[in-house]
């Protein structure tokens, strides 16, 4: 069966739960005022028999018949109606017994003295006082009188001693029933004022969308304890998912401005050629133009697609690559293209690095170095170094490609990161770039927990200063 939407909601489940608690208290202090209750009267029902016990003594007279020492004076015998009683002398010859009564069998009769013990008297309960006393008779003559011994059973109904009870637990029981019915709709109004902040930081968050990502939550939850971290939380992912948002806009903008452009240009080189009869080594010029676009073009979506991937989370279990081997066989790769630019590629202690275990894919791994490197490549004077390091901390890798460039403005570096971004702003394509290659680096960085630094400080008076890009990456245990 579905509960409606009240059931589940907070307010509902604390109000439940507080009445509950107040349920179980109430129950668990009926219970407790019952055990009290029972044995203060039962306390002062005993004292009472005992009172009336021994207002029995004082009745023990001195007999004048010589075959009995004494007698019991009914006169002076007050008791309630609904009492028993008996009084036996010390030879268990009775002096007394209550109208309403058998008495007891000898054997609860010669019990221990001063003692208690429960009896049913013509269907009633009774409790039974039994006391062994003495009643100094004649204590004006010479030697202080005679002691007379005898024993006194005195009882009385219980069933006023538990109406007393019943009556006392009840008052409690009513009183917690009353005091349900009056916290119950006092602990929800308390409830609705007290979630009134989280209400209202609801509705603001409510309001963010794609169009309008402003979010002010209200003073109320950042004054509350408990809806702090939760308001700094939400105001945090906005900002985090408006920042990817916009990233997402202006990648899918420059993305289709730079596919516009190579359509407009593979476009034009066929218009051109369309546009009146050509010799066939006109053609072939023009389509090898059209190639080369193409190329262009094919370049730019593969690594649209890199950069995808390299953002896309793992699903399975965390691929791993060996970072130095990566590093030798990229620069073996790359050596062709070293050389047609006049440039050596010098691996610090090529056959001393330590191999260690990154946890990046090992073809995101490739393509990692790979950026790093051509990029390096492409922006180093002919016979200039462009250096690789890789050093080995306790937990993380760190590699180092360094080259003797014209460096990167001040202006451009906080920029190279960013998708389509090549420094130039007629944004030619001299070095045959997609302007993707670092910040695909940075994702692939990014996705293994790691981090991509450039440091980069031109100076009119150093040309070859150029610049060093350092990657962190963890290293798998």
């Amino acid at each position: 069966m579905k509960l409606p939407n009240q059931t589940r909601s907070i307010a509902f489940r604390l109000i439940v739960a507080v009445l509950a608690v107040e349920l179980v208290s109430s129950v668990a202090a009926i219970f407790l005022s019952l055990g009290y209750e029972r044995h203060i009267h039962f306390q002062a029902f005993e004292i009472m028999l005992r009172g009336h016990a021994d207002s029995l003594l004082v009745a023990v007279q001195d007999s004048e018949d010589p075959e009995a020492s004494i007698k019991l004076d009914p006169d002076q015998v007050h008791v309630p109606p609904d009492d028993v009683w008996e009084v036996y002398d010390q030879s268990s010859r009775l002096l007394g017994r209550s109208p309403n009564w058998d008495g007891v069998p000898p054997a609860d009769r010669d019990g221990p003295e001063d003692d208690m013990f429960r009896m049913s008297i013509h269907g009633r309960h009774f409790r039974i006082y039994r006391l062994h006393a003495a009643r100094v008779v004649d204590a004006t003559e010479p030697g202080g009188g005679k002691l007379r011994p005898v024993t006194i059973l005195y009882g009385g109904p219980t069933e006023r001693v538990w109406h007393a009870i019943r009556s006392a637990v009840e008052f409690y029981a009513l009183g917690s029933l009353l005091l349900l019915i009056v916290t119950g709709p006092l602990i929800a109004w308390l409830l609705h004022r007290g979630l009134l902040p989280l209400r209202q930081l609801a509705a603001l968050a409510g309001e963010v969308s794609v169009d309008s990502w402003h979010f002010s939550p209200p003073a109320s939850a950042r004054a509350t304890p408990e809806l702090a971290p939760l308001t700094q939380a939400l105001e945090s992912v906005l900002q985090r998912l408006e920042q990817s948002f916009l990233a997402q806009r202006a990648f899918v903008s420059d993305a289709a401005h730079e596919l516009k452009t190579a359509v407009a240009v593979a476009k034009s080189s066929l218009q051109l050629l369309n546009m009146k009869s050509r010799s066939p080594k006109e053609y072939q010029a023009g389509l090898e133009r059209c190639l080369a676009d193409s190329q262009r073009l094919e370049a730019l979506v593969a690594d649209m697609l890199a950069l995808a991937r390299a953002e896309t989370v793992w699903a399975g279990p965390q691929p791993t690559a060996d970072l130095a081997a990566c590093i030798r066989q990229t620069v073996a790769q790359l050596e062709t293209v070293a050389s047609l630019r006049e440039v050596q590629v010098a691996v610090a202690r090529p056959e001393s690095i330590a191999s260690g275990k990154v946890p990046i894919a090992p073809e995101d791994c490739t393509v990692l170095v790979c950026n790093l490197l051509l990029n390096a490549l492409q922006h180093s004077p002919s016979a200039s170094i462009v250096e690789v390091r890789l050093t080995m901390e306790l937990s993380a890798a760190i590699l180092t490609i360094q080259d003797h460039g014209e460096g990167i403005p001040s202006e451009a570096l906080p920029h190279v990161f960013d998708r389509f971004y090549r420094g130039d702003p007629s944004r030619t394509r001299r070095t045959g770039g997609t302007g993707l290659g670092l910040a695909i680096a940075k994702a692939i960085a990014q996705k293994a927990g790691g981090s991509i630094t450039i440091a980069s400080q031109p100076d009119p008076a150093l040309p070859c200063q150029g610049t060093t890009v350092t990657v962190r990456l963890p290293i798998v245990p």
